[in-house]
């Protein structure tokens, strides 16, 4: 921080520490009033203060057992060894040094200690792989409302939790009561509720987001989106503090919704992939947005409904709102971006499995022509419950894969994939290689069909995580493409449940565990149909995946061998689930396009 002069009357520019934590100081955020900031610590539950925080870590850092005793799940999460550690919330008061001599001298440095909020063995906030944060301070500055899910095995519960806690430190109060997931609390502008997103279902990561809100005063909740049937993400309270914007997925895109209080269907304000909603003045509403041909820019929509205290109408039970056309604020990738010939995401609709409409979407290569022919990559989505749509992503990049060797991209929002509502989402748990592969193989029939610029005899299919599931699974089923890449998927389904950290996951998706439902982990498993394995294939598997354990790799590279089926393996020891570093990921694209080109450019 900076150093507040106050007989000048103004920051001074000379920088002073504020908090002096052992363990480190992360997720900081300011408390309305200017007096404190609240941010997250990993502590050991046990220690009393930072001084058995701070001995504890010296002691592990120089002690030549590395080995851990375990007597509970969770151990281990997503890439990492919990280490013994949980992150609670801390509350820093900022009052300025006596002098503001900087940092490293004793006048320097904070006035008081940190106060752990939120004491006890649990983690505040749970693990997150990004989005809105859990955890935000009333608007006076008096109260934390913050996420933990407090369940003694959290490896087999989704059940988070909203509680709140006086900045005093006292007892923290639960405020939420679904059996499923609830998540990123907000506080209204005026002080007067706590919004957050709900889920109903408990063990199900993909169940619907509800919007809830609930007035402080009388502990009363609503549900705002009952009768929505998409899940709400990134939302922001308008500053009038009558109405909520939020993103959702829908058919590829996530448009920004807007909902009164007394409303009873949200209306669509912004058609397009929008995320990291926030509201600044005069009624303008800031947010990111991406395509398939550019990353995050910041966006914004100013709303013209008069002042703000009528920012948004109600009328006949809709909310309605005036805005201006959305602008671009930032334009940090446009002039590399204008020297590169990007296509657009095209989106084509075909009868899948049941007969029911299902959406795919088309990438072309750079300089296409439609009077030639070209080779294809078949892109298989994750999660299962997730999607691809008109969002930009490092890891599997449409756009990189078209230009790559010229080929056209194809990828299919199967049964599961999010953003055509929970019944869609739904039909995926306990159908893994059902209804998702008639879709997908019938999605392939249609492009064939409608498409004569591509090759039907230079087909490529790939895919990570549930992605690598369907890979695998297309291996024994269907002998259509040239080669195929399973990235970080399963092969035993069984043999997966024992290694995957989340046992939520594959409890729900294939109704418990495989002493209880073994016919169902053996149906859908990719391992057993090994006989019929005939085309070439790419492993690629990182050593810290703990989703998705690398033993799963190994399997099946050991398997493809063994069967004298063309078959590499690119194994990364430093990576997880997913390829971060840049060097590592250079490599995975050479390899991945490389082994693609061998069996589709002969």
């Amino acid at each position: 921080m900076c150093d507040f002069d106050s007989n000048a009357g103004a920051l001074t520019g000379k920088p002073y520490q504020v908090t002096e934590i052992s363990t480190g100081a992360d997720g900081g955020i300011w408390s309305p009033d200017g007096k404190n900031i609240v941010f997250v610590s990993a502590v050991y539950p046990d220690c009393k203060d930072d001084a058995c925080n701070k001995q504890r870590d010296e002691e592990l850092k120089k002690s030549k057992v590395k080995a851990k005793i375990f007597s509970r799940l969770f151990y281990r999460h997503w890439s990492a060894f919990t280490e013994f550690k949980r992150s609670h919330l801390f509350v820093q008061s900022v009052e300025a040094p006596v002098s503001g001599a900087g940092i490293g001298t004793a006048a320097g440095t904070a006035a008081t200690t940190a106060r752990d909020l939120t004491p006890g063995n649990h983690d505040v906030p749970p693990f997150s792989l990004g989005g809105q944060d859990m955890y935000a301070i009333s608007p006076d500055g008096q109260e934390v409302a913050y996420t933990s899910n407090i369940d003694e095995v959290e490896a087999t519960s989704t059940n988070n939790e909203i509680f709140v806690v006086p900045m005093s430190a006292s007892t923290p109060k639960k405020i939420s009561t679904s059996p499923g997931a609830d998540s990123t609390p907000l506080y209204s502008p005026d002080g007067k509720y706590i919004a957050w997103r709900s889920q109903a279902r408990p063990g199900f990561e993909a169940d619907k987001w509800r919007l809830l809100v609930q007035d402080r005063q009388s502990g009363k909740t609503s549900d705002l989106t009952e009768k929505f049937d998409r899940s709400p993400g990134s939302f922001a309270w308008a500053p009038n503090s009558k109405a909520i914007c939020f993103a959702a997925e829908d058919h590829g895109e996530a448009p920004i919704y807007s909902i009164a209080l007394e409303g009873d269907q949200p209306a669509e304000i912004v058609r397009m992939y929008a995320d990291d909603l926030i509201f600044g003045a005069n009624g303008a509403l800031y947010f990111t947005r991406m395509s398939i041909a550019a990353p995050n820019e910041i966006w914004r929509v100013v709303f013209t409904d008069l002042a703000l205290s009528n920012l948004m109408q109600t009328l006949a039970g809709s909310l309605m709102t005036k805005h201006d056309v959305p602008v671009s604020v930032t334009h940090m990738n446009d002039p590399l971006l204008s020297l590169i010939d990007m296509q657009p995401l095209e989106s084509f609709p075909f009868k899948g499995a049941n007969d029911e409409e299902v959406q795919g979407f088309i990438v072309k290569p750079p300089g296409f022509d439609p009077t030639k022919k070209y080779p294809l990559k078949f892109l298989i989505h994750g999660g299962p419950q997730g999607a691809w749509g008109n969002e930009w992503t490092y890891r599997w990049n449409a756009e990189l894969f078209a230009a790559a060797g010229n080929y056209v991209v194809v990828m299919i929002n199967f049964h599961g994939s999010t953003g055509y509502g929970q019944k869609f989402t739904d039909s995926i748990s306990g159908d893994w290689g059902g209804k998702p592969y008639v879709d997908l193989m019938k999605g392939l029939d249609y492009v064939e069909k409608t498409y004569p610029f591509i090759d039907k005899n230079r087909e490529a299919a790939l895919g990570a995580s549930y992605g690598g599931y369907m890979a695998n699974w297309i291996l024994g089923h269907t002998n259509r493409f040239k080669c195929i890449v399973s990235h970080d998927g399963t092969f035993n389904t069984e043999a997966a449940y024992g290694t995957t950290e989340e046992l939520w996951f594959p409890e729900w998706e294939f109704k418990g565990p495989p002493w209880k439902n073994r016919e169902l982990y053996r149906k859908f498993s990719p391992h057993l149909f090994a006989d019929k394995f005939k085309t070439p294939t790419l492993v690629v598997h990182g050593q810290n995946d703990y989703r998705l354990d690398v033993s799963e790799g190994f399997q099946l590279f050991t398997t493809l061998q063994r069967l004298k089926i063309p078959s590499k393996m690119l194994y990364f020891p430093d990576e997880g689930h997913w390829v971060l570093k840049p060097q590592n990921s250079r490599l995975w694209y050479k390899t991945v396009n490389d082994w693609v080109d061998q069996w589709c450019k002969k």
